[in-house]
């Protein structure tokens, strides 16, 4: 009768439960300063994204550049993520976690500071591609320490925050970048930015725990044991050298998401100040406002997930949501009502944020624990080709309309196909339970 170390390896038909060898370390290791320092290590790499976007008014100017130039140095960010987050997201699972820790950290500060003193346009995108790979693989670090040192029956909560980490970030960005600019200039902003880095990498040491710490851990631990998770009715295919088929649909849904999530966050500030004759600053609250609330519903939607609600009933969720928001801001355009812009900036944070939530709360889900580097990986890949394409599109069609509604129009697609995607999941999930 085959041991149940070997159902981790072969077919698994239940559509409820799946058994997952994961390491057993202490609760007491799932510490405050852990799950703070994760949070800012999400937040950490999108500091060069929102920093360069609330921004953008004024490096349009000082280097008379077009708006479809600054969704291209966001594009460039993002491409660079994608094509590094499959070898990264390996990567993750083979250095100690404090290597990765600097990855993200110093490979942030280094592009801020090379974008502070940048001359040219060129130059901006060189800071791009620097950029990229420190965010690209904060997904799978921070799913890595999550699912090695925290207890199972946190781990969906922890995902929550940490994923709020980057709607943290927005929100700093939102009100730290403008105001620094507008009185020490876009060199003393991204410098500030920078410092901002350095430092939480140091505080980082105290917390993340040494690849000897680790190892005396694991010496000490007894051998691990299974633990029986819930997989809110999704199906799985699990081998040792495949990813389970719903890997894939999260990773889709990610990018589709992806594109509307990240067009609306490098264009909404420009769009409040161009179109509705936004300040600077109100350009940069806006985008804060829009944190705000993320930061708040991502906890949100991961306490739905740790309740066993079904990643794809969310997921239509969200992507109805969204589009109402995509609805708000083209009629506060239309009929130059600044008031729709919130209830935009609102819907926006309270609905697409949460998908990263969800999809990687199901990643925890579905993939044992020696693998979720690679899975968080490709889920990262799709997610940061949605990022990189979203902003180049809508930045092109400002440049050939020089208006924002086809931009919005674009949007709006990607969110009607991401919920034609995760329909289609959910008919799976259904059909695979009726199976079953």
């Amino acid at each position: 009768m085959p041991s149940r170390n070997h159902e981790l390896h072969t077919h698994v038909k239940s559509t409820t439960l799946v058994h997952v060898t994961t390491p057993k370390i202490p609760a007491a290791s799932a510490s405050t300063g852990l799950l703070i320092i994760l949070l800012c290590a999400m937040g950490a790499g999108p500091l060069f994204n929102y920093g360069i976007s609330v921004s953008s008014a004024l490096i349009i100017d000082d280097l008379g550049i077009t708006a479809g130039q600054i969704g291209f140095i966001v594009t460039v960010v993002f491409a660079a993520a994608a094509v590094s987050s499959m070898w990264l997201g390996n990567l993750a699972d083979k250095i100690s976690v404090r290597a990765q820790m600097l990855l993200i950290f110093v490979g942030t500060a280094i592009a801020l500071v090379v974008a502070a003193f940048a001359p040219s346009y060129w130059l901006l995108l060189v800071a791009a591609v620097l950029a990229g790979p420190a965010q690209a693989i904060s997904n799978p670090t921070t799913n890595r320490v999550i699912i090695r040192a925290v207890p199972a029956a946190q781990r969906t909560g922890w995902i929550g925050v940490k994923q709020s980490g980057v709607q943290a970030s927005q929100l700093f960005s939102g009100l730290f970048f403008p105001a620094v600019a507008l009185s020490l200039g876009w060199t003393g902003a991204a410098l500030g930015g920078a410092v901002v880095c350095v430092l939480l990498w140091l505080v980082s040491l105290k917390y993340v725990p040494s690849p000897a710490q680790l190892a005396q851990r694991q010496n000490t631990a007894p051998e691990p044991p299974e633990v029986t998770v819930d997989t809110g009715r999704l199906s799985t295919v699990d081998t040792k050298d495949k990813l389970p088929t719903v890997v894939y649909f999260f990773a889709a849904i990610a990018m589709l998401s992806g594109m509307g999530m990240q067009a609306t966050n490098v264009y909404l500030p420009l769009f409040a100040v161009q179109e509705l004759d936004f300040s600077l600053v109100l350009g940069g609250v806006a985008t804060a406002v829009s944190g705000i609330i993320g930061v708040v519903s991502r906890i949100a939607w991961s306490r739905r997930m740790q309740a066993g609600a079904e990643p794809s009933r969310l997921l239509m969720i969200i992507s109805a949501g969204a589009l109402l928001g995509v609805v708000a801001f083209v009629s506060a355009s239309l009929w130059q009502l600044p008031t729709l812009l919130w209830v935009g900036a609102a819907l926006h944070g309270v609905t697409v944020f949460g998908a990263n939530v969800v999809i990687n709360a199901g990643l925890l889900r579905v993939v044992p624990s020696h693998k979720i580097g690679a899975a968080s990986g490709l889920n990262s890949m799709g997610m940061y080709t949605g990022f990189a394409v979203g902003p180049l599109i809508m930045g092109l069609l400002h440049d050939l309309t020089q208006t924002f509604a086809s931009g919005w129009l674009f949007v709006g697609l990607s969110y009607l196909l991401c919920g034609i995607v995760t329909v289609v999941l959910y008919r799976r999930t259904v059909k695979k339970e009726n199976r079953s």
